[in-house]
């Protein structure tokens, strides 16, 4: 019988435990049922017992409401991460895409930098080409009154190339073409003052025939200073083709007879002259003076002459310079100087300038890629460029060989080879 209740008690716990919900009236229904059955005292033994199993059966439904709970979550989960990772595929689309708009971005400043170095350069060649321009329209601006007309247009060209050069001062292709114009403009011009300058030839020609003409007392005037060997200074010779004209006489520095066809001793005459001026002659004979291109040409064509060159350092040291066959062709060939052999005690720095024609700004007959009369503001028988300039400026140009350097006084001096003394 105690076997029997046991087996009927545990039953009822079992059907306790399975139910899914208990209410309150069903709780005390069965706690009756089990006190019937069991009796009062072996109920409340086992009650502790079957509100463990009720408290277990509650736990085990939250648990399964929770899962169910927890299910639901993972499951929205699993959306949201699909959400991300297409969000993040599109990140990183968009990120790619933003690498090759930076990348375009860094290629198109390394082209703007390129650009910038190649206008920087056109610019650096456009100032070039501006300060050339400058100078040759400062020079090209010193013209002689006879050349009035010459000068004009001349001024006319040079304001039409500026106009040209301040509206396409950004372009140095430009720039080059009216470089070229300007060439181009120079060569006639060079051309026009050729054909004045063989008028004014011819003019000074008949000139000096009508003086000889009229002049038939000065039958007797000298064609060089030999005879005024004890009586140096300024006198009158008559050349044929030039006529007469005064000349400066030395008998100091290389015996007698010698007449003077350049001087500088004080820096006060003008050196940048242009070709009609050298090939007339200027300055002063008792200051700096240039005898003049056709009188030396005159001079030295009808005999042997031997050139002097006397030069005063800064330091007070004296040197010379001598050739025994010196002269200089006509103008159409350039007046070339000639110069023989030499003799002296410093360097043969004239050397270089042997069969050099004469260059002055206005014509360019030098070896130098540009002007040299434009580079040393003078005119000279100019190679490339020079080793020797008596015509340079005064106080920073005047120079002859390594051992004179810089130079105080020069003087050059011509005379009859075969009536020098010995």
């Amino acid at each position: 019988m105690g076997r029997t209740k046991i087996n009927v008690i545990l039953l009822i716990i079992l059907k306790l435990f399975l139910v899914d919900t208990t209410t309150g009236e069903e709780t005390c229904e069965n706690d009756r049922e089990m006190d019937k059955l069991c009796g009062g005292h072996t109920y409340k033994s086992v009650k502790p017992l079957l509100d463990y199993f009720k408290q277990v059966r509650n736990e085990l439904d939250q648990s399964e409401i929770k899962e169910k709970h927890i299910s639901e979550i993972n499951a929205d989960l699993m959306i949201k991460y699909h959400e991300i990772v297409g969000i993040h595929e599109k990140l990183m689309k968009e990120a790619f895409q933003l690498d090759e708009y930076k990348n375009k971005i860094i290629r198109k400043e390394n082209n703007l930098q390129l650009c910038q170095s190649k206008v920087d350069k056109l610019e650096s060649e456009i100032n070039s080409q501006q300060t050339t321009i400058n100078q040759l329209t400062l020079h090209l601006s010193d013209k002689s009154n006879k050349l009035e007309i010459c000068e004009n247009q001349l001024k006319k060209l040079n304001s039409s190339v500026i106009e040209k050069d301040e509206k396409i001062s950004g372009y140095s292709a430009t720039i080059q073409n009216i470089t070229e114009y300007q060439k181009t403009i120079s060569l006639k011009l060079e051309e026009r003052l050729t054909m004045l300058f063989k008028k004014d030839k011819d003019i000074e020609i008949c000139h000096a025939e009508i003086i000889k003409l009229n002049r038939t007392s000065h039958n007797n005037i000298p064609s060089n200073c030999l005879p005024f060997g004890e009586h140096p200074g300024v006198h009158e010779i008559e050349v044929s083709g030039v006529g007469s004209f005064d000349v400066l006489c030395d008998s100091q520095l290389a015996g007698p007879g010698w007449i003077v066809i350049q001087q500088r001793i004080g820096g006060e005459e003008n050196f940048t002259r242009d070709w009609a001026t050298y090939r007339k002659g200027f300055g002063s004979l008792d200051s700096d003076f240039f005898l003049g291109l056709e009188k030396m040409y005159r001079l030295t064509s009808q005999q042997q002459y031997e050139l002097y060159i006397h030069l005063l350092a800064e330091d007070g040291n004296i040197f010379y310079a001598r050739y025994d066959d010196f002269k200089i062709s006509d103008e159409d060939h350039g007046y070339a100087l000639s110069l023989g052999k030499f003799k002296g005690n410093v360097w043969d720095a004239m050397r270089i300038h042997e069969n050099m024609k004469f260059t002055t700004f206005d014509r360019d007959n030098d070896l130098f890629y540009d002007n040299c009369a434009v580079w040393n503001n003078s005119g000279w028988w100019y190679n490339d460029c020079f080793a020797c300039n008596l015509n340079g400026l005064y106080d920073e140009g005047l120079y002859c060989s390594e051992s004179a350097n810089y130079l105080k006084e020069t003087k050059m001096l011509i005379r009859p080879k075969e009536d020098k003394n010995k």
